[in-house]
């Protein structure tokens, strides 16, 4: 490898192989920061990616949507960053060359937040894109302020974005808050602020199960549900549980319809869509604060060993099922 090269892992092909690799070292243009990549978050996006062949066309391609490093170099015009700084964003799932999984990328100047003083880099990747997804599924569609001390149910609570929503909602004055999930994670979720755990070990995903545990908590219609499972259980289970003039977002694709004076939202938790980009910039002049204050806190995280090399072994991972309550995060510059 050169000082014009790096390392990265690349999809060779669609549906290909992820192997290890080498790639140019981009050159930032106008608005961009160039970022020396210390922490890269794992996201079941990038394995359905390489296993389904979608979103990318140009190969060998860069996955990884969730980053955090330190600015390296700025393009022109980029003003309030300086070498050095240490900061997080989110890539693109459309992007495939300046994706995490390598250990130089580019980021646009304008969707990139200071990681605050009181959080590692690791902890940092975990925040980007699951961040995003709770934060526009419930504050894009509508404001949140007409709905405090009533209760919101969220489907897979200990999921990277589930935590996010809880946290989120116990800012808005949501009241109850409640948490499907599995148990052994109830102290975590009841410290960010969920009122009651419903054990999905125990309680069927099924909409009079689900329907029926809830009662048993709350009478009060149900104003909001989010879904971020994305089953179709899941899906149909949180519509069910609504009031008349409730929501249900889905951190998806929506799978089912709305019945009358029901409302679904699919969530697309991305600040690079146009039509999402001034929302998303309003979000990234917030975040630092929010977690330097304590008032939102990243996941818990799980490093990866073997640098850019255990990332495959962390993608079949999350394919299989076996991740839970912790967000896997790789360190690109490690052996």
């Amino acid at each position: 490898m050169t000082e014009s090269h790096q390392k990265a892992l690349l999809l060779e092909s669609k549906n290909g192989a992820l192997v290890l690799g080498t790639r140019p070292i981009p050159t930032p243009g106008a608005g961009d920061l160039l970022v020396k990549i210390h922490a890269a978050g794992l996201n079941p996006v990038d394995w359905k990616i390489q296993a389904y062949g979608i979103f990318l066309e140009d190969f060998p391609a860069v996955l990884g949507t969730d980053f955090a490093g330190e600015v390296e170099a700025l393009g022109e015009g980029v003003e309030g960053f300086q070498k050095g700084d240490r900061v997080f964003f989110q890539g693109s799932v459309f992007d495939g060359k300046n994706g995490g999984f390598q250990q130089y990328a580019l980021i646009a100047a304008e969707v990139t937040a200071k990681i605050p003083a009181n959080i590692t880099y690791t902890q940092a990747a975990s925040i980007p894109v699951a961040f995003m997804c709770a934060t526009f599924g419930l504050f894009a569609p509508s404001p949140l302020a007409h709905y405090p001390g009533q209760p919101a149910v969220v489907i897979g609570g200990s999921s990277s974005v589930g935590q996010y929503v809880i946290q989120l909602l116990k800012l808005s004055g949501f009241s109850p808050i409640i948490a499907y999930a599995s148990t052994k994670h109830a102290a975590h979720l009841n410290s960010l602020g969920a009122t009651h755990v419903l054990d999905r070990t125990t309680t069927p995903l099924t909409p009079p199960a689900l329907h029926a545990a809830v009662q048993a908590i709350t009478s009060a219609p149900i104003p909001i549900v989010f879904d971020s499972v994305c089953s179709a259980d899941a899906q149909q289970s949180g519509h069910d549980l609504l009031g008349p003039g409730g929501t249900i977002v889905i951190a998806g694709l929506s799978l089912i319809k709305a019945a009358p004076e029901r409302t679904v939202v699919p969530v697309l938790g991305s600040v690079h869509p146009p039509t999402h980009r001034a929302f998303g910039r309003v979000i990234i002049a917030n975040i630092a604060g929010l977690v330097e204050d304590g008032l939102v806190v990243p996941n818990r995280v799980e490093v990866l060993p073997g640098g850019l090399a255990g990332i495959k072994e962390g993608l079949a991972k999350l394919q299989r099922g076996e991740v839970s309550g912790v967000k896997l995060v790789a360190q690109p510059w490690a052996a």
